[in-house]
């Protein structure tokens, strides 16, 4: 069996700590880099369900693309939830080690597993990584889709690829609209905008889109037509790189004939958990004429 330390440092080869954002916090939480692993468990989050997963399993190795402290913290209390977590991995001997936007950035990256799972096909990053002569490595992913499909067939198909959360998919813009180009970036992506509308995508999807970025991005200046966009889960477009990183592991072990057992966590920790779809007009909500609904005197 392997060594932690050489399982970090395989970890480390896959995603390099040094190509994380400077605002980052990758790499390892907790662990003994002696200590042996025999089970690795991958997830989105570390949260105490999986962290109760991890020891349920047996697992020696966490990795989760999520930081614990992403902001730093002065405590690991076990009044904490954070704490908590921190103990009861130790407790049972099980490492936490992270892979955020080093594993964003990478090739294969979590873009390359979100459009993998969409059956797309990648033709290019979507902000290339300068330092990649190669030009494989970047931020999000322009793709073409197996077929043309409408924005409600795309929608629908997204929906039915991707884990299920209580969100769904939503979508902006002309349902019928034809969609051959589409980008992708897992995660939070209103910020890349303006490098969706350079490259000329009919849609872009990805998680996390905020009302006002969301509703100028739709918005038509000149000739170009703004692409229609995709808003998925957060959690649901991140974790088809679980299995991705599991099998890059697997890939790995089989090297060095270590026999490490991966194991993919299945868990939803996507935050909402339900969705009620609304039924009532604006004419409905709208106030009556000469109506007080601010108890102001009359």
């Amino acid at each position: 069996m392997p060594a932690l330390s050489e399982v970090l440092a395989a970890l480390d080869a896959l995603w390099p700590p040094e190509r994380a954002e400077g605002w980052d916090a990758v790499g390892t939480v907790c662990g003994d880099p002696d200590a042996e692993v025999r089970r690795v468990l991958f997830a989105v989050d570390p949260v105490q369900a999986v962290a109760d997963e991890a020891v349920r399993l047996g697992a020696d190795l966490l990795v989760t693309h999520h930081p614990l402290y992403l902001r730093g913290t002065t405590t690991v209390a076990a009044d904490t939830f954070k704490g908590k977590v921190v103990h009861d991995l130790i407790k049972h001997d099980v490492a936490l080690h992270v892979a955020h936007t080093n594993a964003d950035t990478a090739d294969p990256g979590v873009s390359d597993a979100l459009a993998g799972a969409l059956d797309l096909r990648i033709l290019r990053p979507l902000v290339p990584d300068p330092s990649d002569p190669a030009g494989r490595r970047g931020l999000g992913r322009i793709c073409e889709l197996p077929h043309p499909m409408t924005l409600a067939e795309l929608t629908a198909h997204a929906a039915a690829h991707l884990p299920a959360t209580a969100q769904g998919i939503r979508a902006a813009g002309d349902p019928d609209r034809e969609i051959r180009t589409l980008a992708v970036s897992g995660g939070s992506g209103d910020s890349l905008f303006d490098d969706v509308r350079a490259a000329g995508v009919d849609a872009f999807l990805t998680a996390d889109l905020r009302h006002h970025p969301a509703s100028e991005a739709t918005q038509t200046a000149g000739r170009n037509r703004p692409p229609a966009l995709l808003d998925a889960a957060h959690w649901a477009t991140e974790w088809p790189w679980c299995e991705q990183a599991a099998a890059q592991l697997d890939a790995v072990s089989d090297r060095h004939g270590w026999g490490l057992r991966t194991h993919v966590s299945r868990t939803v920790t996507d935050p909402w958990t339900a969705h009620a779809a609304s039924t009532q007009s604006t004419q409905s909500t709208r106030p009556p004429e000469n109506s007080h609904t601010t108890g102001a005197p009359r």
